[in-house]
């Protein structure tokens, strides 16, 4: 990794850190509860707004448009042009049925 500092001491890196945000990420034939990864001090649309084509997802758990599991995973790319809304999961509103818990 490496590290540059300018004249005034602050320094650039090639890391990007990011924060979690859990949210419900819906496309046309799946919605996708899990953590979006956004840049510190950013919005989910600031996020989606960058020319990255593909959303970082951690944790995420796939369900069906009736509300059925599908699939569970730990790592997923969403390709952002199939995102039709992402709604933040501050209050955990999912799909799960009452008491089940992510793993």
């Amino acid at each position: 990794m490496s590290i540059r500092y300018n004249d005034r001491g602050k320094f650039f890196t090639n890391v990007i850190t990011k924060e979690t945000v859990p949210a419900i990420m819906q496309t046309l034939v799946t919605s996708v509860q899990g953590d979006l990864h956004v840049r510190v001090n950013e919005r989910v649309k600031d996020e989606l707004n960058r020319g990255e084509q593909f959303l970082a997802v951690t944790n995420a758990v796939i369900y069906d448009l009736k509300g059925q599991r599908l699939y569970e995973t730990n790592f997923m790319l969403i390709n952002r042009d199939h995102v039709v809304c992402i709604i933040p999961d501050d209050e955990n509103t999912t799909y799960r049925q009452q008491g089940e818990k992510r793993t």
